[in-house]
């Protein structure tokens, strides 16, 4: 059976809460994080959040990437940077959903995905 863990040194867990710290750090808003381990086979954890441009769309995907690999994660895929109204970094467990303010409005993950116990906030409000 294929490996398909992101990262042998870091747990979930640990993926996530430095994907939240960061994208604090470098000023994403609304950051939250759905645990969608019972939902569904596709990651543990979704981590979204808004950017104030397309242009902060792009710089926190390629900053994301670049700081979780040097942690030890492994990006398996990304999408969307180029355009700049949405990216998705895909780290297996992990996916980190960046959007415009438009987007985000439009593809409301949250309500897709939240199962009313399973939402956090970043940082806690």
């Amino acid at each position: 059976m294929e490996n398909t863990t992101a990262s042998v040194s870091l747990t979930p867990e640990e993926i996530k809460n430095i994907v939240c710290r960061e994208l604090d750090d470098r000023k994403a808003v609304d950051i939250t994080v759905l645990k969608v381990t019972d939902l569904t086979v596709i990651a543990d954890y979704f981590v979204i959040c808004t950017a104030r441009s397309n242009k902060q769309v792009k710089a926190l995907a390629e900053y994301v990437g670049e700081k979780l690999e040097e942690e030890g994660a492994k990006v398996l895929r990304t999408d969307g940077v180029a355009e700049g109204k949405w990216a998705v970094i895909d780290f297996g467990s992990v996916i980190v959903h960046i959007f415009n303010d438009d987007t985000r409005v439009f593809y409301c993950l949250e309500k897709l995905w939240t199962s009313g116990d399973n939402v956090e906030f970043y940082p806690a409000k």
